[in-house]
């Protein structure tokens, strides 16, 4: 199983599309690593540099409508080059979502009003995140703060998790 636990990458900013996650020129890579230094090198973000804040991070949390745009296995497969298998928004697009549990990685909804407080609390802090899939919660950690918040996830994605991903689930199963 990934680990879905690290650091956090804050891209506060709604509407972050396929395109922007990997850029369409890279989707003729054959191979997962050739994806690697190009997670998010379009992106449109005041102050960010994707050059300087990927690296050490393990879990992104965003706004509303991650990963729109076009239906992509490479964008998930970007994340997960680069160690991140974990992606906390308020809403995603379907298909970005279903590629991300497909791949034995989670995309985790919650509430606006959650996502705003963490935002709130955390952003612009060294801050950390764990994962506890066994009690359906996250804690998050910063400079003598921690919060923790509840999540669902389907039985199914579940079950795509433990397994890997897909494949992995398919084989032991059929």
């Amino acid at each position: 199983m990934k680990n879905f636990s690290g650091n956090i990458l804050f891209l506060d900013r709604s509407d972050l599309n396929t395109d922007e996650i990997i850029p369409a020129k890279y989707l003729t890579a054959i191979f997962k690593d050739e994806l690697k230094p190009h997670l998010l090198e379009d992106i449109k973000l005041d102050g960010f540099d994707p050059q300087k804040h990927i690296k050490g991070k393990n879990v992104i949390i965003t706004q509303a409508n991650f990963g729109c745009g076009s239906s992509r296995e490479h964008a998930p497969w970007a994340l997960e080059v680069n160690g991140i298998h974990l992606v906390i928004a308020k809403s995603f697009a379907r298909i970005f979502k279903q590629n991300m549990f497909n791949t034995g990685m989670m995309a985790v909804a919650l509430p606006a009003h959650v996502i705003d407080d963490i935002f709130t609390m955390f952003k612009g802090k060294n801050t950390s995140l764990e994962t506890d899939l066994d009690k359906n919660t996250f804690q998050l950690k910063t400079e003598g703060q921690e919060k923790r918040f509840p999540f669902t996830i389907s039985e199914f994605d579940r079950a795509l998790v433990a397994a890997g991903g897909w494949l992995e689930y398919a084989d032991a199963k059929y």
